[in-house]
């Protein structure tokens, strides 16, 4: 099993970014997928999650309005679109699977938002 995340970079306060993370060795349109940060001196924090189908979404109130989760089934990828970026936004964001009780990674990628 793998995930990997790409598209993190610096950014202005009230631009835009958009994640990708390609996963690969399960079944992938099987299985929700979720979205965590990761800010400097803090612990990890969720961030949104979707459904198999992408029917179904849930965000954490810090991003609910500003970020959108969706996923490509056919390209075994799962995406994050980041507007009207904040500072507090800062931070490595991380793909998960969760596959029967394990966690599993990806090394994330930085999002850094300053003017």
């Amino acid at each position: 099993v793998q995930v990997v995340e790409s598209g993190g970079g610096l950014v202005q306060p009230g631009g835009s970014l958009r994640l990708s993370c390609v996963a690969s060795g399960f079944t992938f349109s099987s299985f929700t997928m979720r979205w965590y940060r990761q800010a400097p001196g803090k612990g990890r924090e969720f961030v949104a999650r979707i459904s198999s189908t992408g029917g179904d979404t849930f965000y954490a109130g810090s991003v609910k309005g500003r970020f959108t989760i969706s996923r490509d089934n056919r390209k075994n990828t799962v995406y994050l679109q980041m507007n009207s970026l904040k500072p507090e936004d800062t931070a490595v964001y991380h793909c998960n699977a969760l596959l029967w009780g394990h966690d599993y990674w990806g090394q994330g990628t930085q999002v850094t938002v300053s003017s």
